[in-house]
C-alpha cells in the first residue's frame, strides 16, 4: 500500500542498482500523471572496496536519500537476465541492499522489469535507452538528458512505478509475459 499526500501526489525513490553505480531517482506524480523532480543522483562505490564495503555504501547512500526526501515507495529494477555473470551478481547484490533499506524503513517496494519501464515511459517495451532518457527528460520537462544513464534510468523507474499504481499481483491476472516468466521461474526456485 503506498501512500499519497493531502494534494494526492505521490512521492517514488527509483533506484537502478548496480555495484560500481547505484542510480537514483525521487519524483512527485500527481493524480492526472504530471511529475516533478524531486532528486536524482548516484551512489559510487569504489571497485576496488571489498564487497562488504561496496554494499554498505550503497546501503548508506540509499538511506541519505530517503532520509533527506522521506518518499512513500521504493521501485528497483528487477534483475531479469544478462550475459555477464560478474554483473548481473554485482546487480543483484545492489538490488538486494535497496529492498533491504525499504524494508528497514517500513517502505513498500516494488521491482519492474527494464520492458516495463520502457513500455511504462515510453509506451514501447523495446524503446532503447535514449528513447528512455529522452521521455524521462521532456516529462520532468529537463533541459537535458540527466546523466549518467544509471541516474535517468532510475527516474524512469520512478515514473513507471508511479504510472503503473505499482506492480500488479500473480493472482490479478493483468502480468505482462516479462512478468509471468518472472513470477513461473520464482515459483520453480521454491520447489
Amino acid at each position: 500500500m503506498t501512500s499519497r499526500s493531502a494534494r494526492g501526489t505521490l512521492r517514488v525513490l527509483g533506484i537502478d542498482p548496480g555495484l560500481t553505480r547505484c542510480g537514483v531517482g525521487v519524483v512527485d506524480v500527481a493524480p492526472n500523471r504530471t511529475a516533478t523532480l524531486v532528486h536524482v543522483g548516484v551512489i559510487r562505490s569504489d571497485p576496488g572496496a571489498p564487497i562488504e564495503e561496496r554494499l554498505m555504501t550503497i546501503a548508506t547512500g540509499i538511506r541519505a536519500v530517503i532520509d533527506a526526501h522521506a518518499p512513500s515507495v521504493v521501485a528497483v529494477e528487477r534483475v531479469f537476465a544478462q550475459h555477464n555473470l560478474q554483473t548481473v551478481m554485482g546487480t543483484a547484490q545492489a538490488s538486494g541492499i535497496a529492498l533491504l533499506v525499504a524494508g528497514e524503513r517500513g517502505l513498500p517496494a516494488a521491482t519492474h522489469t527494464p520492458s516495463e519501464v520502457k513500455a511504462a515511459v515510453t509506451g514501447y517495451g523495446k524503446a532503447d535507452k535514449l528513447q528512455v532518457q529522452t521521455m524521462v527528460a521532456r516529462v520532468l520537462r529537463l533541459d537535458e538528458i540527466p546523466k549518467p544513464a544509471d541516474a535517468a534510468d532510475a527516474l524512469a523507474l520512478a515514473l513507471c512505478h508511479a504510472w503503473r499504481g505499482g506492480a500488479p499481483s500473480a493472482a490479478s491476472g493483468s502480468l505482462t509475459p516479462a512478468q509471468k516468466a518472472w513470477a513461473d521461474a520464482e515459483r520453480l526456485a521454491r520447489r
